[in-house]
């Protein structure tokens, strides 16, 4: 079986990484094939069968193709409970100066706001394009899905903190509560 993957040109280099690497690491770390038309940006994998190790190698490409550093998007394969959760926000934003200030108000003054979301809930965020990208378990995703959502429904960011200063704290509770019960 084969998966195909489609990326944004800027960032085939990226993944092929300085004198081949980055791709050959990937090829090595899924024992899966990585075939790379640069200027379509087509990318096409093929695992002998493990069509799983497919999936999670087309998600770590997809996670470069998104902004994400290679370093981030490889935490995909190390942990098949992790999830890429791309939000397309072309549809909300007519305009690119509209898409502009969206994507502003996800990034917040000197990138603080994505850096709270990602402390507090743990993820890593990419915006990147026309796109937001999270990489996290199914849970955290959910809750910076509506972090993010409020930011573009207009919520302030105050309002938004405390979302998720709220989520952080169950989220801690959850994980308190697990441990007890083991």
């Amino acid at each position: 079986m084969t998966q195909y993957v489609k990326i944004p040109r800027e960032r085939i280099g990226v993944i092929i990484g300085p004198k081949g690497e980055m791709k050959k690491l990937l090829e090595e770390k899924t024992a899966c094939q990585i075939d790379i038309e640069s200027e379509s940006g087509k990318i096409e994998i093929t695992c002998k069968d493990d069509p799983l190790k497919e999936f999670r190698t087309s998600e770590a490409l997809k996670a470069i193709g998104r902004g994400f550093s290679p370093e981030k998007a490889l935490e995909l394969l190390d942990d098949e409970m992790l999830m890429l959760d791309v939000l397309d926000l072309s549809g909300i934003a007519p305009t690119p100066k509209e898409l502009q200030r969206i994507k502003g108000r996800i990034i917040g003054r000197n990138g603080r706001t994505r850096e709270l979301a990602e402390t507090l809930i743990s993820v890593k965020i990419s915006v990147y394009g026309k796109t937001v990208s999270v990489i996290g378990y199914p849970e955290q995703n959910t809750i910076i899905r509506t972090a993010i959502q409020m930011l573009i429904d207009g919520a302030t960011h105050g309002a938004v903190y405390k979302f998720l200063e709220k989520k952080h704290q169950e989220l801690l509770q959850s994980q308190l509560d697990s441990i007890e019960f083991h």
